[in-house]
């Protein structure tokens, strides 16, 4: 889209202009993108409340999240093997077109733990976060027992 300097009359009307520009540049700024890991089997109607509350905490820091766990279950069946294995294929070939994992929840679910090592295995950088959106920081060798439990 581009912006002209003229109004709809064909005058020269630099303020609407400067602004439009100002807020185009913004929007084309760049933005990491950043694989959302947090439980979905379960309770899976508050799992996906609090992915969307962890894509949003996403957004609103800077970054474009992208949580697999909210898309494909819109037309891949989890409770079948074969689909919920081909969702997280899918959520690995995602996750190499971003910049960071994150990490979120007490609970690392099975699916979890698989995209944790996925992450690790690639050398990705993995973030992780609890429930109220705060950093967790040096409980990574905890966190990695878990995981490999």
């Amino acid at each position: 889209m581009s912006i002209d300097i003229h109004n709809h009359e064909g005058y020269v009307d630099p303020t609407p202009y400067h602004a439009l520009k100002k807020e185009s540049r913004a929007l084309r700024a760049f933005r990491p993108i950043v694989y959302i890991c947090s439980p979905y089997a379960g309770d899976v109607q508050s799992n996906v409340e609090n992915a969307r509350k962890y894509s949003r905490f996403a957004v609103d820091k800077g970054y474009i999240p992208i949580a697999p766990h909210l898309l494909f279950p819109q037309f891949l069946d989890d409770d079948d093997a074969g689909e919920r294995k081909l969702g997280l294929f899918f959520g690995n070939a995602i996750m190499s077109k971003c910049s960071e994992v994150w990490v979120f929840g007490s609970r690392i679910s099975e699916g979890m733990k698989a995209e944790i090592r996925r992450a690790r295995w690639k050398n990705y950088r993995v973030r992780y976060f609890d429930e109220n959106l705060e950093e967790v920081k040096g409980v990574r060798g905890q966190r990695e027992q878990q995981e490999d439990a």
